[in-house]
């Protein structure tokens, strides 16, 4: 058949392959523009959008009733989304679900599913309307702040975005697959958000980490836990990256011999349910050891999984293989992928919020026009009146003189020079009404309107109030909805600045004997009374006693000094949080100590600064000044910090500047006092010179930086203490004798330790046993220094180990 015949009987010669190429393409921009991909700008998806705009055409406001879920969808369905009811109702059930939302937009009533899995009852069963936020999304929308477009039958308008007066996208994310494409966009904090929006206006040129400082990460509506920063921060600059997520879970002792793992809160989208059915059977199958019993205690006021262990088994153990071997860690891959002009793009984090400010001050502009033109109609309507009730006689003769309006327009604009629009202003009120107007509220109301009129032009002539408007706009929204962070960032072992995300608090450490550490908040110790018998420092065996006790910050570097001569590093964060009567942690499970080796000298150092000098002084009486760059590199195995002699250990390190004032105390009460410069520098890996001259049978117990105006405590093994001023102590010389600080009785027993304070310090006294008794400085008595000072703890067996300076109040 000839191609002229073809056409005649209506086919059609056309290439296979570019036609199927063609047809696909159609069909695969259909679904990722109308149906699988948010739009940038309010954050949804056109069914999204739909049921929202559905909502408020059906009246479902915060403040009204609740009305069937069958009704909503069968009215979305019939005017706007002509897609089945299923998919409507699905995405209506997702914005109800608080467990998939971080902020929800329907307020759901009935059975809307739970997080084990367990399904949404039927629509016919359940009822909703808006939340009060889903009304800020819809805000000025019958102001001409956006386009509407005919739906699919040409019978109603639909809105071709919602102005979304709080960037929807940022705080709730979004997720979808689409042809050849998908995305997965994080929720975040709703307060961050907003104020990372702020910083843009305030500075476009701000980069993605000064963004980053502000929104940390991804803020899921089941909380959790981010394990590191490095897949935030790769997301945040290129649109995609992938990010661990961890389960909240805490160990707990049952009894001395048997622990649980509690866990409160789950990764984003894990199923409850097959989480515990996935536990039990690596249990059963022996994948992972040591889990007795399983139990699901949640309720409505959140997740509660109870998982016993047994008697031999190791929590830490038992808790790592859950995270390795179910969904109590998962990985979150983000893909921010979204529509921009209808076209599909991958956005960083400043593109996000550069794209929601764009349709802000589009929006804000729009609403603007619109009040200004309302505002402009009425003032010339009123502009009219006060012709009218100035000529109210003359008003009334033309009226009543006339055949029809038209006629009516004319002489008023020929006689008043009233146009149309004030013409039928006039015309269309009743002569009673028209007649009682009173002057004073016409007056009132154009003054406002002149008011409101000049503040509409200045926000459309000024770009800064405009910007300052949106500005206020949003905080109003962050004050009225805006909430807490619910997912922790923790740290990962990649992340070298985790510190700039840990809140920045203050902290008890304290370290034992036996090599015990702990952290605890700064509040746990209250000031007591002299002579007060204290509280226990924690749960210890008999023979082990707190030995370094300090406050610190836990942004701050903790640097451990040992007996052996060495120096390890921690960041404060690091050491694991405990209670008040709980051990603590082995330290030798966060250094790598050698069998004979303890920690003398813990150093928290706020900032490094490597103009500083380190002075170590040893039992044996040697000081040694090492310049702080010296210790710039510290390994996790540690560095050597000063050479020993055999027999001799390391009893305090000091961070100090030039010339300030060393002071050491011997446990027979002598004291020596001299100039740090006296003590040359030297290298790291050096034994140091003769501080002060000892008798056979001393040892230098405890040192210090002085200054004139501070005074020195010291206590002795039996509880005995005294005051007395840094300047009854006159500098000498290094290495010699030195003079008495303290007289030594059978009472008082020998020097246990000393410390320099001010007045307004509290100290906390620390004794064998591990019991410690916090003291305000004041209430210890001033003596001299050849004196054996009052009794400041009652002690029965026990003796004084260690005086510690509380500075956290």
């Amino acid at each position: 058949m000839s191609e002229d015949k073809f056409i005649e009987a209506g086919i059609l010669d056309v290439d296979i392959d570019k036609k199927m190429r063609s047809s696909y393409l159609d069909y695969s921009m259909s679904v990722i523009v109308a149906r699988a991909l948010p739009d940038v700008r309010d954050g949804l998806k056109p069914v999204h959008r739909r049921i929202l705009y559905g909502m408020q055409g059906l009246g479902l406001s915060p403040g009204g009733s609740y009305r069937k879920s069958a009704r909503l969808v069968g009215d979305v369905m019939g005017k706007y989304h002509p897609h089945g009811d299923s998919s409507i109702y699905e995405a209506t059930v997702r914005l109800a679900q608080s467990f998939n939302t971080r902020y929800t937009l329907v307020d759901g009533q009935g059975n809307f599913g739970n997080i084990d899995g367990d399904d949404a009852a039927a629509m016919r069963y359940t009822e909703v309307k808006m939340t009060r936020l889903a009304e800020e999304m819809l805000r000025d929308i019958n102001k001409d702040t956006v386009d509407f477009k005919p739906n699919f039958d040409e019978n109603e308008k639909e809105p071709v975005i919602l102005p979304s007066r709080f960037p929807n996208l940022l705080v709730n994310g979004s997720s979808g697959i689409a042809v050849g494409m998908a995305t997965n966009m994080a929720p975040h904090n709703m307060n961050e958000a907003i104020d990372g929006i702020i910083a843009y206006i305030d500075n476009d040129e701000i980069n993605i980490d000064e963004l980053n400082e502000i929104i940390k990460g991804p803020d899921f509506p089941t909380g959790a836990q981010i394990m590191g920063t490095d897949g935030i921060k790769k997301a945040y600059k290129t649109g995609r990256g992938k990010l661990t997520v961890r389960a909240i879970a805490e160990i707990e002792n049952v009894t001395k011999q048997k622990q649980q793992i509690i866990v409160t809160e789950l990764p984003y989208q894990v199923n409850k349910s097959n989480l515990i059915i996935k536990i039990a059977e690596l249990a059963k199958n022996k994948v992972i050891e040591g889990i007795s019993n399983i139990t699901d205690s949640s309720n409505r006021n959140g997740i509660k999984i109870i998982i016993d262990l047994k008697r031999d088994a190791n929590a830490n153990v038992v808790l790592n293989k859950l995270y390795r071997n179910t969904q109590m860690q998962i990985t979150f891959g983000i893909i921010n992928l979204a529509l921009v002009n209808e076209k599909p793009e991958i956005l960083n984090l400043k593109d996000l919020i550069r794209h929601y400010v764009d349709h802000q001050v589009e929006v804000v502009t729009r609403r603007t026009k619109f009040d200004l033109d309302k505002a402009e109609k009425r003032a010339h309507i009123v502009e009219g009146l006060f012709i009218a009730l100035d000529n109210i006689d003359r008003i009334i003769q033309i009226v009543r003189s006339s055949k029809d309006d038209d006629e009516v327009k004319k002489k008023f604009k020929k006689e008043f020079d009233l146009t149309d629009l004030q013409s039928q202003a006039i015309l269309d009120m009743r002569i009673r009404r028209l007649t009682g107007l009173e002057r004073e509220k016409l007056d009132a109301e154009y003054k406002k309107l002149i008011k409101d009129i000049k503040r509409f032009r200045e926000i459309l002539e000024n770009n800064d109030v405009l910007m300052n408007l949106i500005k206020e706009e949003l905080t109003e929204i962050k004050e009225k909805y805006g909430d807490l962070r619910r997912t922790i960032i923790s740290p990962s072992a990649t992340d070298i600045e985790m510190r700039d995300i840990i809140k920045k608090e203050d902290v008890v450490i304290t370290l034992t004997q036996f090599g015990y550490i702990k952290r605890m908040s700064e509040g746990t110790y209250k000031p007591q009374k002299r002579g007060g018998r204290g509280i226990s420092s924690g749960n210890m065996r008999e023979d082990d006693f707190v030995k370094e006790l300090f406050v610190t910050s836990t942004h701050d570097i903790i640097l451990f000094f040992t007996t052996l001569g060495n120096v390890f590093r921690l960041n404060a964060y690091e050491i694991p949080k405990d209670s008040r009567a709980s051990r603590g942690t082995a330290l030798v499970n966060l250094l790598q100590l050698q069998s004979d080796e303890k920690v003398t000298s813990i150093i928290p150092v706020e900032k490094y600064d490597p103009d500083m000098n380190f002075v170590m002084v040893t039992e044996k009486g040697l000081i040694k000044r090492t310049s702080a760059k010296e210790y710039k590199n510290i390994r996790k195995s540690g560095i050597i910090s000063i050479n020993l002699n055999d027999g001799d250990r390391l009893i305090g390190v000091h961070l100090t500047h030039d010339k300030q004032e060393v002071m050491l105390v011997t446990r027979n009460g002598m004291s020596i006092r001299f100039n740090e410069e006296q003590v040359r520098k030297s290298g790291r890996n050096t034994m140091g010179v003769k501080s002060i001259e000892l008798d056979d049978d001393d040892v230098v117990v405890s040192s210090a930086i002085v200054k004139d105006d501070e005074y020195l405590l010291v206590v002795s093994e039996c509880g005995y203490g005294k005051l007395t001023e840094i300047s009854k102590y006159r500098p000498q010389n290094r290495a010699g004798k030195g003079v008495l600080t303290y007289k030594v009785t059978q009472k008082t027993g020998k020097v246990a330790a000393a410390s320099v304070v001010d007045k307004q310090d509290d100290v906390m006294i620390i004794a064998d046993s591990g019991i410690i008794i916090r003291i305000l400085t004041d209430d210890i008595s001033l003596q001299g220094r050849n004196t054996s000072g009052v009794k400041l703890m009652n002690l029965k067996d026990s003796k004084v180990v260690s005086v510690a300076k509380y500075i956290g109040d």
